[in-house]
């Protein structure tokens, strides 16, 4: 893990957090007003977006993470994800902090690492500054995969 600045990122990982932080615009956050968007970088170099998705039914509603990598499986199930982007504001504007993908968020990403082979780098953005991942295996450490069955 690693903490920076934007400008210390890729002229494609900028992309990526201006695009997520775009995402957010996208976002239906009627309930909580906490709007997180998402935006992931294909092998192919297609970049995918996503944005929370709220319902009166809790359950019912859907992570920003999740909706773009969905979305992304949905309609390019032979690219490999090569990084994804987080970005969440308030009413008070984007978040001071990086916020961290929920814990279904970060099973769903270790099994697009593990069907792939590949590891998908994170990008978490707060105004203070952007954490990088290289692997959700360094956000969940003791991971269940499909392999786990198999022993």
């Amino acid at each position: 893990m690693k903490f920076a600045q934007i400008d210390e990122l890729s002229p494609k990982e900028q992309q990526l957090i201006n695009t997520s932080i775009a995402a957010t615009q996208n976002s239906y956050a009627k309930y909580s007003h906490f709007s997180v968007g998402a935006a992931l970088l294909l092998e192919n170099g297609k970049i995918v977006i996503g944005a929370n998705q709220e319902n009166a039914a809790f359950p019912s509603g859907l992570c920003a993470e999740r909706t773009a990598i969905f979305a992304a499986q949905a309609s390019e199930p032979d690219q490999k994800i090569r990084t994804l982007a987080i970005a969440a504001k308030n009413k008070y504007g984007l978040t001071k902090e990086p916020i961290t993908p929920c814990g279904a968020c970060r099973q769903v990403i270790l099994e697009i690492e593990d069907r792939y082979k590949s590891p998908v780098r994170i990008l978490l953005y707060g105004t203070s500054g952007i954490i990088c991942i290289n692997s959700v295996k360094d956000l969940l450490p003791l991971c269940f995969v499909d392999e786990n069955m198999h022993k």
